[in-house]
């Protein structure tokens, strides 16, 4: 009677198997859409940034693409070589935040007269540093300054 097969099995490893790959299939999904979710607004700010930081100050400008009342003299002003953000040499596009309510990033970068961008612990380099935001819009990838802060 020990022996006697009563028609129960064991619980099928197959089943099991599909519903834990089911799990990390959509828990690997999730993460890489979270690392993934502002690439093309980095992107943006970081061909901008290219730019200006080769010199191309048309193409920063054009990329930029800016309102009519922001001119190019304007835009020389803040990037130029002379400029409130300028010389740059180097920059870091350091993180994200994506503002209540708004249909745009805001990208979080470092700027540096020094190429390369200086080590963290190069404090007179570092000093010459400066920490801004660049809002990104969704709809056409423009780029502008934040209003609050």
């Amino acid at each position: 009677m020990l022996f006697d097969e009563t028609g129960q099995h064991p619980p099928s490893k197959l089943k099991r198997r599909l519903i834990m790959a089911a799990v990390f299939i959509a828990l690997g999904g999730t993460g890489l859409w979270w690392l993934l979710r502002f690439h093309t607004e980095k992107v943006t700010v970081f061909h901008f940034l290219s730019a200006v930081d080769h010199g191309d100050l048309q193409r920063a400008y054009q990329i930029w693409k800016p309102v009519p009342s922001y001119t190019y003299d304007r835009f020389l002003e803040d990037w130029g070589p002379n400029g409130y953000y300028g010389p740059v040499k180097s920059f870091n596009v350091k993180d994200t935040d994506h503002p209540k309510g708004c249909a745009c990033v805001d990208v979080i970068v470092q700027v540096s007269p020094y190429q390369p961008f200086p080590e963290k612990d190069d404090f007179v380099k570092q000093a010459k540093t400066k920490e801004f935001k660049l809002r990104v819009e969704y709809n056409d990838q423009s780029i502008g300054f934040p209003l609050e802060d």
